[in-house]
């Protein structure tokens, strides 16, 4: 059985690191990787230390606004699924990527699988929020991390292919922090000491694309007076740059790091200060405060058990947090028994013998 699966940013070559491993063992797996991520240090070096397949096209499409990369991605999708003819086509979350192989696949009538399926912000501004509910509304296995996800697709009337599995990033984390322990040499070289610094990312349009936003979340962080490290996403610095925002000198800019430096980051953080959706889950799973920089999350679930607090782009609610937010609940536990790729496996190939 064939599968041919999408990827072009870099959280979705984390999930890939923990799915197409298991895969192997199953399926006949096809890579694509679509270019959206093209910096070698938020893409190449994924590959490389997290032992995930070459993909066998890479379409280069590169950046773009949004109608020209998902147009670009779509043709070049459409083209190889017309050569491979695979009997499913998988994809990852939220991105441009994620909508463009979706739509190729089911414009051909190919299956269509969706991990991490039925999250919602319910701001359908932004870009991710469309791409989800448009990709879960024309997938036809939707598979859920968690009973909210499901709950979500159930009111919107979606229930049939849906599979509450729980997450493949638990599946990674739990293997990817002892690696990182043992490989990663991210604290010796950036000279910093475990609980003693702030580890920091920005990068989603709503932040970046407003002045106002960003510079009232440069002018949190400055205020803060606490060492912060901040590995600095190529658009987040030209956005700095034309704006004219200065930062602090408590704060250290670093070049983008592979995974495993990043998880040796995040789990010695004193706090960890995003506007990622992954990095929100990956702060709880290795119990470390969490302060998102948005105004909603498709993370519920760590915001109700007190493990991560939304404080949108207010420099006083930053600054706030930074200095006084301290979980005491016990984590519990949403996202599954760290065996999510593996339920994944049954009802892929239910769904090829049965027809459904």
């Amino acid at each position: 059985m064939k599968i041919v699966t999408i990827l072009g940013a870099r959280p979705q070559f984390i999930k890939a690191a923990a799915v197409s491993s298991l895969f192997s063992r199953y399926f006949d797996e096809i890579l694509v990787h679509t270019g959206q991520h093209y910096d070698a240090n938020m893409s190449d070096v994924f590959f490389e230390e997290l032992n995930i397949p070459n993909p066998k096209y890479h379409l280069n499409i590169g950046s773009g606004s949004h109608g020209a990369m998902t147009g670009a991605m779509l043709t070049e999708i459409e083209k190889v699924l017309e050569i491979e003819k695979p009997d499913f086509v998988l994809v990852y979350g939220d991105t441009n990527s994620t909508i463009a192989g979706s739509l190729a696949a089911s414009k051909l009538l190919i299956p269509v699988i969706h991990v991490e399926a039925g999250l919602r912000s319910f701001n359908k501004a932004m870009p991710e929020e469309q791409n989800r509910i448009l990709t879960d509304h024309i997938s036809d296995l939707l598979f859920v991390p968690t009973q909210t996800a499901a709950d979500h697709l159930k009111n919107e009337g979606i229930t049939k292919g849906v599979h509450l599995v729980g997450d493949v990033m638990y599946d990674g984390i739990l293997h990817f922090t002892k690696i990182a322990q043992e490989k990663s040499n991210i604290l010796e070289e950036l000279n910093l000491n475990a609980g003693e610094f702030l580890l920091c990312t920005i990068h989603r349009a709503e932040n970046t694309n407003s002045l106002e936003r960003l510079t009232a979340i440069v002018s949190g962080l400055n205020a803060c007076k606490e060492l912060v490290v901040l590995p600095l996403h190529p658009r987040t610095l030209k956005y700095i740059t034309d704006y004219g925002l200065k930062l602090a000198d408590t704060i250290r800019v670093i070049e983008p790091v592979g995974y495993l430096d990043m998880v040796r980051l995040e789990s010695t953080a004193k706090k960890i200060v995003t506007d990622s959706g992954g990095i929100q889950k990956e702060a709880f799973f290795l119990g470390i405060p969490c302060i998102t920089m948005r105004d909603e999350t498709e993370w519920v679930e760590t915001v109700h058990n007190g493990w991560n607090i939304l404080v949108g782009a207010n420099e006083a609610k930053i600054v706030d947090a930074i200095r006084s937010f301290n979980p005491t609940s016990e984590r519990k536990t949403y996202f599954g028994e760290g065996n999510a790729s593996q339920l994944m496996v049954d009802p892929i190939l239910n769904y090829k013998k049965e027809g459904i």
